[in-house]
């Protein structure tokens, strides 16, 4: 042995010889984490997917198609060019109307009284009688069915005490459910400025929203109140007992219409909603969904020139949707993930804990999309929080998936318990690391 490594050896016996002196609780060995993967992050510029060759070209001003539980875009004509969207309006008044019932506000059976304000609206509907009271429950049938625009005058009189200061409403709550700047409410039926009797003089312009703000929409009504289904499915409905015809829905593609006769040929399977809307300024627009094997689609389509065409437009949209897309689960529960399947614990009794997903993951994707088109991004959470106890289920990492545009994280979480270590047991652990690192050194240098 030379003098250096003789020399070394006497110094590292009067180190031990101190600690042994000033025996102090230490870290255990600080040995480095698993690297993160360093794949690469697809840009997230825009949610729609690479285009198809089989893409529709609707013949509409505008039009998008959104997948309904993630808000994925998947595909998109004109859609942030703003239009009057005539009744599809009617959207965020059945949105504020739910709203009310689930804060406790209302309820079903609470009366709802048409004023004359309210009676004597123009348009569709000019069913409800000044003074006459309905329930909540019939009110929003006929706005809902029928388009009613009476009924949507007495909702925003009731919620908002004028359909002036109910507007805006419209216009705070389109800012919360991340609509553009360009949708804008002037009233609670879409009617444009020219054809309100009371036009809002503190709400410049017109009623106006893109395609998109319209999918957004939609969109937040299904996670919010998705019961809204259960009175745009219904094909037709007496608005009273009494009445001898009842209400026809607007919207010919809902399933119901199978066995209709006249609509048949429209009726599209899985379709149940959702708002229609037609005026001479705004064409024939319509905002559909559907549901089929799990997968809930959205579809707005605005400015076509015919009422049919509405909706085989619309058709091409969902056929298109469902055709070429579908829901794949991409990560599991409690599932490792290859980059990152382990950390390292200070203080513990084990120096490691193995990391889990805290839930699963899906996407929308192309069908026969494959598991190389999807990019994982593995990290553990910040070193000071490394740190025993550690309790299963504990938050130690995040794992972000990129897909096309689409990114989505989850949680990476401890999947066993790590008790604290005695002190007596982190000193020998130092002992044990300080003395295996040495005499590494020595062997490496002789």
């Amino acid at each position: 042995m030379t003098k250096k490594k003789v020399a070394l050896v006497l110094g590292v016996s009067l180190i031990a010889q101190s600690l042994l002196l000033h025996i102090q609780p230490t870290y255990a060995a600080d040995t480095k984490a698993p690297a993160a993967t360093t794949a690469p992050v697809a840009p997230a510029a825009s949610t729609a997917p690479t285009p198809a060759l089989n893409e529709p070209k609707p013949a509409a001003k505008s039009a998008i198609i959104m997948e309904a539980s993630t808000g994925a875009v998947l595909y998109e004509l004109n859609a942030d060019e703003a239009f009057p969207p005539a009744s599809m309006a009617k959207m965020m008044t059945e949105y504020l109307a739910m709203e009310s019932i689930k804060e406790g506000k209302f309820k079903w059976d609470s009366p709802v009284t048409a004023s004359k304000n309210a009676a004597d609206v123009i348009g569709s509907g000019q069913l409800i009688a000044e003074n006459e009271t309905l329930t909540f429950k019939d009110m929003f049938n006929a706005m809902s069915i029928y388009s009613a625009n009476d009924a949507s005058v007495a909702f925003a009189e009731l919620l908002g005490g004028t359909e002036e200061n109910f507007a805006k409403m419209m216009n705070e709550k389109a800012k919360q459910l991340g609509m553009s700047d360009k949708a804008h409410f002037i009233s609670s039926t879409g009617l444009s400025r020219a054809d309100l009797k009371n036009p809002p003089p503190s709400i410049d312009g017109e009623t106006k929203m893109t395609a998109r703000d319209s999918a957004i929409l939609a969109y937040n009504i299904l996670k919010d109140h998705k019961e809204i289904l259960e009175f745009t499915k219904i094909p037709s409905l007496k608005l009273r007992a009494t009445d001898k015809t009842p209400m026809i829905n607007f919207n010919w593609m809902i399933e119901g219409n199978q066995s209709n006769a006249n609509l048949k040929k429209y009726a599209y399977p899985g379709l149940d909603g959702l708002k229609t809307g037609s005026t001479d300024d705004a064409g024939y627009c319509f905002t559909g969904t559907a549901e089929r094997n799990g997968m809930r689609i959205i579809t707005v389509v605005m400015g076509t020139k015919t009422e049919p065409e509405r909706f085989n437009e619309t058709r091409k949209l969902l056929d298109y949707g469902f055709n070429n897309f579908e829901i794949k689960p991409f990560l599991n529960a409690k599932q490792e993930i290859d980059s990152l399947k382990i950390v390292n614990i200070k203080k513990g009794v084990q120096t490691q804990v193995p990391l889990v997903t805290k839930t699963g993951l899906t996407f929308v994707t192309r069908k026969g999309a494959k598991d190389t088109d999807f990019k994982i991004t593995a990290e553990p959470v910040e070193e000071s929080k490394l740190v025993a106890p550690i309790t299963k289920g504990d938050t130690l990492g995040k794992v972000k998936v990129s897909y096309n545009g689409q990114e989505k994280t989850v949680d990476l979480i401890a999947n066993d318990d790590v008790q604290k270590g005695s002190w007596i047991r982190l000193l020998f652990r130092s002992f044990k690391n300080f003395f295996s690192d040495m005499f590494k050194g020595i062997k490496g240098g002789s």
